[in-house]
């Protein structure tokens, strides 16, 4: 209806969109004479990783150095254990997926283990603030005789703040294949009004924190029962074929951390990484 009064106004730019966070890590580790030594390490965006000094297996903790994820933020995760080698991956602290205010956050994860490998996956639980929106993959590709130890956890809301997560969404997939055949798959969907869905009985039942630990190895079933009473009344495990599988149900992400760290133990012969206690 009006011309612009000036030149400026004619050619003022569309707003740019909102920065988002993208992070990579890929790693591999490789045994020569008995011991194994990170032999590839590439870090980009907001990702790192560091390797403390420990005794035993290298220690590989992931650092999101943006501090926390939301919608449109992608990290990408891959670790390569090979012939013979042990490794341990873990994080630095709880990741903080905020609310989103457009496009859904991405985590994929990629996790190959050769021959007589050994690879612990330990993240710290994930914490879901109101409204956010997050994806997130995680595949692992097992030599027939290799051994991996993998948990994940969540915790909707910032529970020690007394706060809960009423809507938003979490996509959560997993699979497994040993010998490039499929032997597990797991996906959890939850999207629209979180809290109410977690009210349910056969959700959470009103529970607020969630955590699934997978072990395969030849000798997973044989650690069925004292994963079993490490559990106690906040979870249930079973075991078949060479997996076993414990899923945990806590009030709050305290009681999370706590039955998390007795399974944990239990399964690894010795206590988690420092950093957890950090």
């Amino acid at each position: 209806m009006f011309a612009p009064t000036s030149r400026f106004e004619a050619e003022r730019p569309v707003s740019p969109p909102l920065p988002r966070s993208f992070g990579a890590v890929d790693l591999e580790f490789r045994e020569t004479d008995g011991v194994t030594r990170a032999f590839r390490m590439y870090q980009a965006g907001v990702m790192r990783a560091r390797f403390p000094n420990v005794s035993g297996p290298p220690e590989a903790v992931l650092i999101n150095t943006a501090g926390g994820l939301t919608g449109g933020d992608c990290i990408t995760v891959g670790v390569e254990t090979g012939k013979g080698a042990r490794a341990i991956v873990t994080s630095q602290a709880h990741e903080k997926v905020y609310k989103s205010s457009g496009g859904t956050v991405s985590m994929i994860a990629s996790l190959r283990l050769g021959t007589g490998a050994s690879l612990e996956w330990l993240p710290q639980p994930t914490i879901l603030f109101d409204r956010a929106r997050l994806t997130r993959e995680t595949h692992v590709e097992m030599a027939g005789d290799s051994e991996f130890l993998g948990v994940e956890a969540v915790i909707f809301g910032r529970t020690a703040m007394g706060e809960t997560m009423r809507s938003g969404a979490l996509s959560d997939y997993w699979s497994i294949r040993r010998d490039g055949r499929l032997v597990h798959a797991d996906r959890f969907l939850l999207e629209g009004g979180v809290s109410g869905a977690l009210a349910r009985m056969p959700v959470l039942a009103g529970n607020a924190a969630v955590a699934t630990i997978r072990h395969a190895a030849a000798s997973a079933a044989a650690k069925l029962g004292v994963v079993r009473e490490a559990l106690a009344d906040d979870g249930a495990a079973s075991a078949w074929n060479g997996l076993l599988l414990a899923r945990i149900v806590t009030r709050d992400g305290y009681g999370l951390g706590a039955a998390l760290a007795r399974v944990l133990t239990v399964l690894r012969g010795r206590p988690l990484p420092p950093v957890w206690n950090i």
